[in-house]
């Protein structure tokens, strides 16, 4: 059910902030169309709205927030972006705030239009295997409706308990399954989704063939909301697998775990999830978590096996991995949910360091090279590189540390560690690879964006985004 929240008092008048009298006239035009609407003015109260999870650190620095509207219905978004598009105010969609690219960040001139609201799972067809939700749907939470289906939605990002449907569509997020299922576009078959002019247009089709007319769905999906604000998703089920089972293969060193991933690849076994940790993260993972991941190993593959002939996948993955000198181990249910709940949010970060993050990718036979790489970079900028990776599809999660001095200023970040982040998604293009595999380009990488999308490619996307959103109004300054 939609969440009540009360409206909070505003700390200051609307007509005090500057350039407010444009917003102040749409704050007073939707709350007479739809005076069922929760609007909040332009607040203290709302800096929580400025921010995503990435850009957090900024909201020492924010006095006043952005407006936010909650709409619960298609018909309301429809209302509220057609009134700002004729009072010229930019809106911003925002899912859960989980984004990791600054993809929703928002200031006191703009609309955050939230779709926390838009929660319902409209209609499960178990026998056609599809679901319609609408945006604001945690991705964990649809998993527990499906499960009495004996279905499941497969994209699966490292915060599915927090993130929601409809910002996951945003940035095409991955996750763990991806090795196996794919990303979120692979799951989307069609979409509801309101334009810049207030209009609801419906893209793709239910079926899972359908090829009429150009692939919209592909293109809204991993758009990060400058196209439109989807309001509805027709996503593909799959059937609980019938067998799931942790396998967990530990090296001596970083390269030898790295140049196993090969054997995986060329045995007769489809995992479903391959995740790499390489010297650096287990001992993260162990210092934060009190984990004692580095007495098994100095790098480690966690592996997931489902479906039908479990013992045999299991075999056959086992004598790969030996081949190639892993300790390997079938996992118990207890331990193997343990590994993986580490693998999700067993990493910490310590406060006298620096560090900063990143989600480039790169063809797997080429993840032995970046890892050898990490060492280049570290004496080239004095920082040390880590990484966890989804190695079933290449896609890397840097993290680059600096130890803070004493006296220094712990918010005033070195730009080396810019530097090295470029550098490392540099090499990944090298590799033949991208800047970012599934956070998006958001408002933090558009410098990176730069370094991958060709002239000619840049100006082919804002051409269409000037076909669907003239005015420029929909999340400005992001993704392109």
């Amino acid at each position: 059910m939609p969440t009540e929240l009360a409206t909070p008092a505003p700390t200051a008048p609307l007509s005090s902030l500057e350039g407010a009298q444009p917003l102040q006239r749409l704050i007073g035009e939707l709350q007479a169309e739809l005076p069922q609407l929760e609007v909040r003015v332009p607040s203290a109260l709302t800096r929580e709205y400025a921010v995503d999870a990435s850009t957090r650190g900024r909201l020492a620095g924010i006095d006043i927030g952005p407006a936010v509207a909650f709409p619960s219905t298609a018909a309301e978004v429809q209302v509220i972006v057609r009134t700002a598009a004729e009072l010229g105010i930019a809106v911003v969609p925002r899912g859960a705030g989980s984004g990791l690219a600054g993809g929703a960040t928002a200031d006191e001139r703009q609309l955050v239009v939230s779709t926390e609201r838009l929660d319902r799972v409209v209609e499960v067809s178990p026998l056609d295997e599809v679901a319609v939700v609408e945006p604001g749907v945690i991705n964990a939470d649809l998993n527990r409706h499906l499960e009495p289906y004996g279905l499941f939605y497969a994209p699966d990002p490292a915060s599915w308990d927090i993130s929601s449907i409809g910002g996951n569509i945003a940035t095409n997020a991955g996750g763990l399954r991806c090795a196996k299922y794919g990303v979120t576009r692979e799951s989307i078959l069609a979409l509801d989704v309101v334009l810049a002019d207030g209009a609801l247009v419906h893209v793709g089709h239910r079926s899972i063939k359908g090829v009429t007319g150009l692939d919209l769905v592909s293109l809204f999906v991993g758009s990060e909301g400058i196209l439109g604000i989807v309001v509805a998703a027709t996503v593909r089920l799959r059937p609980i697998p019938v067998a799931r089972r942790t396998v967990s293969a530990f090296f001596a060193t970083t390269a030898a775990g790295a140049d196993a991933l090969a054997a995986i690849t060329r045995s007769t076994v489809r995992p479903s999830v391959v995740e790499f940790f390489d010297s650096r993260t287990l001992a993260n993972i162990d210092a934060h978590s009190g984990s004692t991941l580095t007495a098994r190993g100095g790098a480690l593959l966690l592996i997931e096996l489902d479906g039908y002939g479990i013992d045999e996948q299991s075999a056959d993955l086992r004598a790969a991995l030996e081949a190639v000198g892993g300790l390997v181990t079938e996992e118990s249910v207890e331990d193997g949910e343990a590994l993986w709940e580490l693998r999700r949010s067993g990493r910490g970060f310590d406060p006298a360091e620096w560090f900063a993050g990143g989600d480039i990718a790169v063809p797997k036979s080429r993840i032995p090279e970046i890892f050898a790489h990490f060492p280049v970079v570290e004496e080239r900028f004095g920082v040390t590189v880590g990484a966890v990776a989804h190695a079933g599809d290449g896609n890397l999660h840097p993290v680059i540390t600096l130890r803070i001095p004493e006296g220094a200023d712990p918010g005033v970040v070195p730009p080396q560690l810019h530097d090295a982040a470029v550098a490392l998604a540099e090499f990944a293009l090298e590799l033949g690879g991208t800047v970012s595999g599934e956070h998006g380009i958001g408002s933090s990488k558009l410098g990176l964006a730069a370094l991958e999308l060709s002239e000619r490619s840049r100006e082919a996307q804002h051409a269409i985004k000037r076909a669907l959103d003239p005015a420029a109004l929909f999340n400005p300054g992001k993704a392109i």
